[in-house]
């Protein structure tokens, strides 16, 4: 770890404001539906508690557009909170002003306080130096535990740190950086990516940057199809980037003429006549897709074939699922990829899945446990792997 964390910092009888991410899905009564990323926060919190600090967390949670709303109102998370943790949660119905600033005041050691939604103002986003300064001044030190917000240069993930001497990463953030900057710095060879998803469009320089860096990368789901048409093949109605060909062609071809073989795609898929759990399916080979089909998962072939692959291999990143895994009957590949995944854990890989529709698929299967690593970063995550830096941990301290 090349930054600071937790573990380097003095935390008695101080005070750490940190950032966490309890960005959390919630249902239509406005309760919790799934408190994973709250439990995540838990490890941080408790170690701060447990050394006579007190801590001020801050969060946003989804997009109330730089306005108060009651839809997005933290409440339900400082009571969930409350339930996981031996400390009682002080909520504050603001994230700024005077009853803000007398609740931090007057937190003794050892205890816990969470502030509004920080999205009900439009300086967080903005990255307002005044707004982060007001932020600044409820904390000792700054501690940044919310991995998925890094790649945004916020006022609390970035301008906060100008005003701390010391700004360190919770475990959370550890564990990501990790796991994301080993894939990067020093896999276990052999090392296989397994991309997938919906778009080229958001993965092409992901797949640039991996390519110097893996044995091979296995691609499927919609992406995919982007692939087959820059090779020429038949996809009929099946998505595509057509934007994009000309720079899928030119990776396949810059791929191929330097010998290394790298980029496998599917060599058969399932098709349907659309997108529907009512459609009848069928599977097909490769560049043999009616016209009037859409490509909806890969089939049985291409599973056994990346199978070989990733049972071979000593490090996997997956990001993306391998067809429209929604819906049961094309959900099958992404299942499969995922039990495969589980196994070569089992067997001694090292495993690392992050995005947010892998991790469901994981979800799904019962086997979010079952990897090495499970990201919570989504964009953050894809953004370090295609070797941009991220705001929220470059301005962490340095060891």
């Amino acid at each position: 770890m090349r930054k600071k964390t937790l573990r380097d910092a003095d935390l008695r009888g101080r005070r750490v404001l940190m950032r966490v991410d309890f960005n959390v899905p919630l249902s239509k009564q406005g309760d919790i539906a799934d408190d994973t990323r709250v439990r995540a926060s838990l490890p941080s919190v408790d170690y701060i508690v447990e050394r006579g600090g007190s801590v001020v967390l801050v969060s946003h949670l989804g997009r109330p557009k730089g306005a108060k709303n009651k839809a997005y109102t933290l409440r339900p998370v400082a009571d969930c909170l409350g339930g996981l943790v031996s400390h009682p949660v002080k909520f504050a119905d603001d994230c700024v002003g005077p009853g803000v600033e007398k609740l931090v005041a007057g937190l003794a050691p050892g205890e816990i306080a969470l502030l509004e939604n920080l999205r009900f103002y439009p300086e967080e986003e903005a990255n307002d130096p005044g707004f982060a300064k007001r932020l600044a001044s409820y904390g000792d030190l700054y501690a940044n535990d919310a991995f998925g917000t890094a790649h945004r240069a916020h006022a609390s993930t970035e301008g906060v740190t100008r005003h701390f001497k010391e700004n360190v990463a919770g475990f959370l953030m550890e564990r990501e950086i990790d796991a994301l900057e080993g894939l990067l710095e020093s896999p276990a060879r052999p090392f296989v990516a397994v991309l997938g998803g919906a778009k080229v469009s958001g993965k092409l320089e992901l797949i640039r940057n991996l390519l110097a860096r893996v044995d091979r990368v296995l691609v499927g789901g919609g992406m995919a199809f982007t692939f087959f048409k820059a090779a020429g093949l038949e996809i009929g109605k099946s998505l595509v980037d057509e934007a994009l060909v000309p720079m899928c062609r030119s990776l396949m071809e810059e791929n191929e003429r330097k010998g290394k073989k790298r980029i496998l795609l599917p060599v058969d898929c399932v098709i349907a006549p659309e997108i529907s759990a009512a459609a009848a399916a069928a599977t097909v080979s490769t560049g043999d897709i009616p016209e009037d089909m859409i490509g909806v998962d890969i089939g049985e072939r291409t599973v056994e074939l990346f199978r070989e692959e990733l049972a071979a291999a000593k490090t996997v990143f997956w990001n993306g699922p391998m067809g429209v895994f929604e819906i049961p009957q094309f959900s099958a590949g992404t299942r499969k990829i995922a039990r495969i995944m589980a196994d070569i854990t089992k067997g001694g890989a090292a495993t690392v899945v992050g995005g947010g529709d892998s991790v469901a698929a994981l979800n799904q299967a019962g086997l979010a446990g079952s990897v090495s690593h499970v990201s919570t970063g989504g964009g953050a995550s894809l953004e370090l792997l295609e070797g941009k830096k991220l705001p929220g941990v470059e301005a962490l301290s340095d060891r």
